[in-house]
């Protein structure tokens, strides 16, 4: 695998500048806005794009990403403080499970487009914060429901018994509260029924089940909704990523979809994170023993999934390539174990992988570790030092 110059030449002057053995992120901010001024090129023009921060809140990366993106998505008080802080002027989405009365009463002065609103207990709650207020809430009703044509994938979050969102009488306990309480005001619909799909044409029979049911359900209760909300999930394949989501092929498949159902006044909400992230990262750790044990080879690195926990959570080998430094290869053509400085078996990032040549120095580069990495890592276990943090400029 070749890495991008930049990030090439980033990480020659990395080790350049230190003697100890390294372990950094390297983050390719123009990459990344490359990558999603494309994908808002094609995105239908009701559609609007938020980005899902839980993939990745650095602050660099908010940034880069603001100019390009209508909001971001927060799913904890923390989260939206940090994005508040980070991008003032941002519209502000708020999701997820359990909310506390404190954050509810803080979103209330932030830049909030709407509440997912995921419980009846959760709407009553936000009813008598806004009511105390004297404010409206927006708020978006976050749907479990059961599609009669719903796609399967790795990580299903609806259609079935989960702590997210309404199910059919959670719904209508819910229009009933927010036709009564005038500090709510109904937004839309948000269904999130999925993540890491790679099937362009799965999920937008999923986008065609949405639609469905959005308008039935808006005939049914004599509703008039502005948004729908259809979350992400687009996903990444972490061994081939040329077999990666189509969005370009998407999206062409859902101007034909919002055409088809009459959806074109509606504003149709993405809210996307691994995907738009995911590319812009590498991990890099530098060998510091090479060992063999029981007939298998192992290569310890500096750093382990304490920092990148990602291939630990989706289970899989992750991606790498080597950055040769000026010892001789100890390893020639062997099938390689990676792992870690921790004190487990599971501190595996990838599993009797091949390699050309290795030797103690060289540096392991692990490639799409942009979202979902060191922010889900167990970051002190061991009490490790972190990781240096680079970001390329344009």
């Amino acid at each position: 695998m070749t890495l991008p110059a930049a990030v090439n030449r980033c990480i020659e002057q990395l080790k350049a500048e230190h003697h100890a053995p390294l372990c950094a992120y390297v983050y390719d901010l123009p990459a990344l806005e490359r990558h999603i001024k494309a994908m808002r090129e094609v995105l239908p023009e009701n559609c609007e794009l938020f980005y899902a921060a839980k993939a990745n809140p650095e602050a660099r990366v908010l940034k880069t990403l603001a100019p390009w993106v209508d909001g971001f998505e927060a799913a904890s008080g923390g989260e939206l403080t940090w994005l508040h802080e980070q991008c003032p002027d941002q519209p502000l989405i708020f999701g997820g499970p359990g909310k506390l009365d404190r954050e509810l009463d803080i979103a209330m002065q932030y830049c909030i487009s709407a509440f997912h609103v995921e419980s009846v207990t959760e709407l009553r709650s936000l009813a008598r914060i806004a009511r105390e207020r004297g404010v409206r809430a927006p708020v978006m009703l976050r749907l479990n429901l059961k599609l009669a044509r719903a796609p399967q994938s790795r990580l299903v979050m609806g259609g079935k018994p989960t702590p997210f969102g309404l199910d059919e009488e959670g719904l209508a306990s819910a229009l009933k509260i927010v036709r009564e309480e005038s500090s709510l005001e109904l937004k839309g619909l948000h269904f999130h029924l999925l993540s890491h799909q790679l099937d362009v044409d799965a999920h937008l029979e999923l986008i065609r089940s949405y639609f469905l049911t959005f308008r039935q359900l808006c005939a049914d209760h004599n509703l008039q909704l502005p948004v729908l909300n259809v979350g992400g999930g687009m996903g990444i394949h972490y061994q081939d990523v040329t077999q990666s989501f189509d969005w370009a092929r998407f999206c062409r498949g859902l101007k034909e979809l919002i055409d088809e159902y009459g959806m074109g006044a509606t504003r149709i909400r993405f809210e996307i994170g691994r995907f738009i992230s995911a590319a812009c990262g590498y991990y890099v750790m530098q060998v510091l023993d090479i060992k063999s044990s029981h007939g298998e080879f192992f290569a310890i690195g500096r750093g382990g999934t304490h920092h990148f926990r990602t291939p630990a959570a989706q289970g899989h080998d992750h991606p790498f390539t080597v950055v040769r430094g000026t010892e001789p290869a100890q390893i020639t053509g062997q099938s390689v174990t990676l792992v870690g400085q921790l004190c487990t078996p599971k501190d595996v990032l990838a599993r009797q992988q091949p390699v050309a040549q290795l030797a103690i120095g060289d540096l392991l580069v692990f490639t799409l570790a942009g979202a979902y990495a060191w922010n889900i890592s167990h970051q002190n276990f061991l009490m490790h030092e972190p990781p240096r943090k680079v970001f390329i400029e344009g």
